[in-house]
Formats: C-alpha cells, structure tokens, sequence
C-alpha cells in the first residue's frame, strides 16, 4: 500500500483503522485555570497508553486570558510533547492547534519535526487561527490577516519540510537557500488538520488539508459537515473534539455542556456508536472527573470497549 508522505507513525495510529479512534485532550488532570502537576500529567498519559487510547492532545495558549478562563495547560506545547514522549511508546501525539498567525513558521517547523523524530514519527498537528482577542496586539499580528496567514505559514511548513535549502519568502521573512532547518521530520512532511474554519473555505481546507479537525457539534450538523467533507475528499479524515463528564449513575440521561456532555456511561457508548456510524474518524475526549484514571478506565471499558 503506497503511503502518502505525511502518513507518520501517528498518523497512522489515529487513521489508519476501519472505525473510530479516541484521544484525550490534555491537560488530563483537569486544571485548566494554573499549571497542572507536570508528575501526574504524565503519569496519566501512560495510563492512558495502557488503556489503549489512541492519542494525546496538547493545546497551543501562549498567554493567560482570565476572561477565556482557561490557560490551556499552561506548559509549552513542544516541550510538554517531547516529555510525554519519552514517557510513552506508541500512542499519538498531537496539538489542538498551533495558532499559526502568532508563530513563526522556522520556529514552528523546527520545534514539530524534532518532537517528531525524538517520538519516532508519533506528531500529528492541528493548526488554527486563533480566538483569544488579547493576544494578537501581544505578538504584533493584525486579526484581520489571520487567514491569509494561515495559508501562508502553512505553504512555508511544507516548503521547509519537503525541501533542503528552501527558497521561500513571506511576512515573516525569507530563506533564501542558503539556510537549511534541521531536523526534518520523519516522513515527508507532517499531517496538518486545520482546525474548525481557521478562516478559509471548505474546498480550500479539503484540497491544503490532511484532515479536518472540527469543534463538538450537534449530530444533526455535525452529518452534515461530514457529508460536506466527502463530497471533497474521501480519504481524508474528520476528527471533533467533544467535552465528556462521566455521571455516577451508567443509565443518566445526557445533560449538555459547553461543547460536550455530562451523561452516564450507556449513554456515551451509544453515542461515540453514532458518531462511528456517521464516518467520523477520531474524536478527542475532553475527560472532566474528580478521579481522571478512574474516569479513564471507566471510559474504556464501559464506552469504548
């Protein structure tokens, strides 16, 4: 079977099965407000590992914004990856997104291509636009760009991955083949699922995408899209992310949250059942819980199995 050059080791753990994968969202120990306990983050990522969930996700908030009130983890994302890295073997690692309009697309490959050879080729990256206000005066970038900027750091990735000595000019500056940027990924280039609209069109994400990335959505819309995605593309996946806090009784009736669910756990297996049935390819749990890994197993083995 011919692979094409962005399908990686984590790719391929998200992707490459007939049916729906699962991921966690980080922070896993749910402190969203401060700095999680760097300890139990990864003692829960292995956890999760051995559970058998198929990727890790790690957020890009460069700033605190009390008002959004959530700090996203607070650790950096390229950091918090490799150190889940070396504590783990084969589960995917991924980010829910780089805010491309606020970095720097040297920096940007540079700092992926190396989590991804220190995790043997377990990268995946969602890239967005952005949606915390406060912090587009804080790096000099006009919100009003962010699309175009999209594209264009999007284009000098690939540029920078693909090719040695690259010749490429855009608003953030221009190589201009006498610079090379080590290390190169592990394959070809790296996957990258825009994430939600990031400011572009749908045949614009189904023809520079490798997936689609998209927030929870109701059921009725979230067919849709789906049905939309195909239309375009049939071999590129769809992933959402969705909110999911486990009731103590297994037979609650859901009650909706911010983007997700609060339900017991006969309802969510019906649930994640559904959004398998509707052709979605992965979707990144969210886990709220008092008790992450007895919320982890109890997601496993009650939901997923």
């Amino acid at each position: 079977m011919t692979r094409r050059g962005y399908e990686n080791a984590g790719y391929r753990r998200l992707f490459d099965g007939d049916g729906l994968s699962v991921g966690l969202g980080l922070p896993l120990t749910g402190v969203r407000e401060s700095t999680p306990p760097v300890d139990e983050e990864v003692r829960l990522a292995s956890h999760a590992e051995s559970l058998g969930f198929d990727g890790l996700w790690a957020r890009d908030v460069p700033t605190y914004w009390p008002r959004f009130g959530d700090a996203g983890g607070a650790f950096d994302t390229w950091p918090l990856l490799s150190h889940l890295a070396a504590h783990t073997d084969d589960i995917a690692l991924g980010t829910s997104s780089i805010v491309l309009p606020l970095r720097h697309p040297v920096h940007v490959a540079k700092s992926a291509a190396t989590v991804d050879r220190l995790s043997d080729g377990r990268l995946v990256l969602g890239v967005a636009s952005g949606d915390r206000d406060p912090e587009y005066p804080a790096f000099g970038v006009d919100p009003d760009e962010r699309g175009e900027l999209v594209r264009e750091r999007m284009a000098a990735l690939r540029a920078i991955w693909r090719e040695g000595f690259p010749e490429i000019e855009g608003s953030w500056g221009r190589l201009d083949g006498e610079l090379d940027v080590l290390p190169k990924p592990t394959t070809e280039t790296l996957a990258l699922l825009p994430t939600g609209n990031a400011r572009q069109s749908d045949e614009w994400i189904a023809q520079h995408g490798d997936g689609w990335l998209f927030y929870h959505l109701p059921e009725t819309t979230l067919t849709s899209y789906i049905d939309r995605w195909r239309e375009r593309t049939t071999d590129k996946p769809f992933a959402i992310a969705v909110r999911v806090a486990l009731a103590d009784d297994p037979t609650a009736d859901p009650e909706p949250l911010h983007l997700g669910y609060r339900a017991g756990s006969e309802w969510f297996r019906e649930y994640f059942g559904r959004l398998e049935s509707h052709g979605l390819d992965h979707a990144i749990v969210g886990l709220e819980a008092d008790d992450p890994a007895a919320a982890m197993e109890t997601f496993a083995d009650e939901v997923l199995d």
